[in-house]
This record gives C-alpha cells, structure tokens and sequence, in this order.
C-alpha cells in the first residue's frame, strides 16, 4: 500500500492549548464517569509528549493532573502524579514510537494508559480502600482504540498538501 508521507508543518502553540483544554473539557461532560469512556487528558498528554516532547512536558501534564484532581475531587495529586509519570513515559519512548505506523503506535501507547490506571487506582486503595472493580481497566481499551482518531484530527493542521498547489503562499 503507498500511503503519503505528509511533511509535517510546525505545530502552534495556540492548538496545544486548545487541544489540551478541549480533551479537559471532554472530561468535564457527564458521561466522563461512565464505564468505558477514556481518559481524554491522559490520551492527549501522551500523544503530544510523543509528537511534541519539548513543547508539552511534564510540568503541563502536573498542572493538567492538578485540574482533574480539582474537577474529580479527588485526593489532590493522585491525577498530577498519574499524568506526571504517563508524560515521562511517552517522553521516554517518543523517538521509538514515532518510527511506527499509527496502529502500532497505539499497540505502544497501550501500556502507558494502563500504568497510569493502575496508578490512579493504586492511589484511590491506598487511599479509601476500595478497589473499583476490574471493568474500570476498559477505558484503556477504549483511548487506544481512537488513539487513530486522534493522532489524525491533532495532526490535520500540521499537514502540508501532498500536490503543492503554486498559487497558494504554503
């Protein structure tokens, strides 16, 4: 199959931003709590930890971390020090991962939701003794499941046309 190679433009700072509140307030909806549905934060942090590590580090996944605590009211730092460590990771692995089709890319990523689950969950044990069931490890399946989605709709304005167009500026 010859699929395009896209050259790939500078990401804005701006869309970072927006993307990063746009996943936040995807969390934000009612449905955030039900089983099944991801993590939209978390799956934002790491595709632009892989895609953009200089750009979105592991102080942006902390603050984002403390804002889901606040929003989740939940123990304040159990989100901060997920996000914290799923930043590191994708940090860690982003020139591997990169090298890869996006399906394996997802088959990557996989693990670094998981972990950050089972931290959150750790920390709620820890915490309140409680362990929420093992259905709850879905929302992992899920984000990586639209981790395809996502890596396309966060790259749209990245993309250059394949067949330059000569009378447009770019």
């Amino acid at each position: 199959m010859n699929r395009p190679h896209y050259i790939l433009q500078p990401v804005s700072p701006l869309f970072i931003g927006v993307s990063l509140m746009g996943a936040f307030m995807l969390n934000l909806l009612p449905w955030g709590h039900w089983l099944g549905v991801p993590d939209f934060v978390a799956l934002v942090l790491v595709f632009w930890g892989i895609h953009q590590p200089r750009k979105v580090g592991i102080g942006i996944a902390f603050f984002m971390g403390l804002m889901m605590d606040v929003h989740d009211s939940t123990l304040l730092g159990e989100n901060a020090l997920a996000y914290t460590l799923l930043s590191y990771l994708a940090i860690m692995i982003h020139r591997r991962v990169l090298w890869f089709p996006v399906l394996t890319q997802a088959l990557h990523v996989f693990p670094l939701l998981l972990l950050t689950q089972c931290v959150q969950v750790l920390v709620r044990f820890i915490v309140a003794g409680k362990f929420p069931g093992w259905a709850q490890f879905i929302e992992s399946v899920v984000a990586v499941a639209l981790w395809p989605i996502v890596t396309w709709i966060l790259l749209a304005p990245q993309r250059r046309a394949v067949d330059r167009d000569h009378t447009r500026p770019i």
